[in-house]
């Protein structure tokens, strides 16, 4: 409580306080279906929401006021996993949102998504700010990234154009096991990837691979090569890219596939999570 002019004690005004999900995106399908004029790729995907999630507690701040506070909420033994740094405050997709709202707001981000991974927690995390700023307007949104405007809308789509184009598709309850590799990779390294190996002929023929971003990604960051040999051979199954990586997922319960006691791969010295997880609906 503070004083007020006539000694009085006045309460301060309670602010809004919102608890916000933003959920992972997994990539299913991803096909590069050609390049704007200003560089941009085209793409054709399918994505679904995970109900693995970050969470953002955002309570409304005077303009030019506001405060952004990050916390990590990684799997149990994860200290020195990896690198988790998710870079200026200036450069956040969480600030950026906000200005894009002309919003101001303290924001409490728990990071459970891993930064570099393929799972969109930087446009998660935008796209949640957008639902509560309650824009709704897509070129908003593709203008914070490309997996901002699927985000926003969630559950289970079509994706194409540069990604603002999301057409939503019937939900189903689907189990995946992903893992985590102790590294990130850089998306727009793998597209300068994708570029020089079409321009050179050696990307595999349209239509023979879930993921046409796989191979290019596997040239800028060939660890990932190990990383998916481990989970293959932990399941029994092929593993996929999600995106255009560090993540590699496998589709099944745990159980399914013979991992419900294993929370960790191994790797020449190092050590990855394995992560369950569903798809989840479209935010409602």
């Amino acid at each position: 409580m503070a004083a007020g002019g006539d000694g009085r004690l006045v309460t301060p005004a309670r602010r809004d306080h919102t608890a916000c999900r933003a959920p992972a995106k997994l990539t299913l399908t991803l096909r590069v279906t050609g390049v704007r004029s200003d560089g941009y790729h085209l793409l054709e995907s399918e994505m679904v929401t995970l109900d693995l999630s970050d969470t953002l507690e955002i309570e409304d701040a005077d303009p030019g006021a506001g405060n952004l506070v990050v916390t990590v909420d990684w799997p149990e033994g994860a200290e020195g996993w990896r690198d988790l740094t998710i870079g200026p405050e200036a450069e956040n997709l969480v600030t950026r949102a906000l200005v894009a709202t002309d919003r101001a707001a303290e924001v409490r981000l728990v990071k459970r998504i891993p930064p570099g991974a393929g799972l969109g927690g930087g446009s998660a995390d935008a796209a949640a700010v957008l639902r509560w700023a309650g824009c709704a307007d897509q070129e908003v949104a593709v203008a914070l990234g490309a997996d901002v405007p699927f985000c926003v809308i969630g559950g289970r789509a079509r994706v194409s154009g540069v990604g603002e184009v999301v057409r939503p598709l019937p939900y189903e309850d689907r189990s995946f096991v992903l893992l985590m590799p102790p590294f990130g990779v850089e998306t727009a390294a793998v597209y300068r990837a994708y570029d020089r190996l079409a321009s050179e002929g050696k990307l595999p023929d349209a239509g023979t691979v879930a993921n046409e971003l796989e191979v290019p990604a596997l040239v800028v960051e060939p660890r990932l090569a190990g990383w998916r040999s481990a989970l293959e051979e932990a399941t029994g199954r092929p593993a996929r890219l999600a995106g255009s990586g560090s993540t590699w997922f496998v589709e099944g319960s745990a159980a399914e596939l013979g991992v419900e006691d294993r929370r960790w791969l191994e790797l020449e010295g190092q050590r990855a999570p394995l992560v369950t997880a569903r798809s989840s609906p479209a935010m409602g």
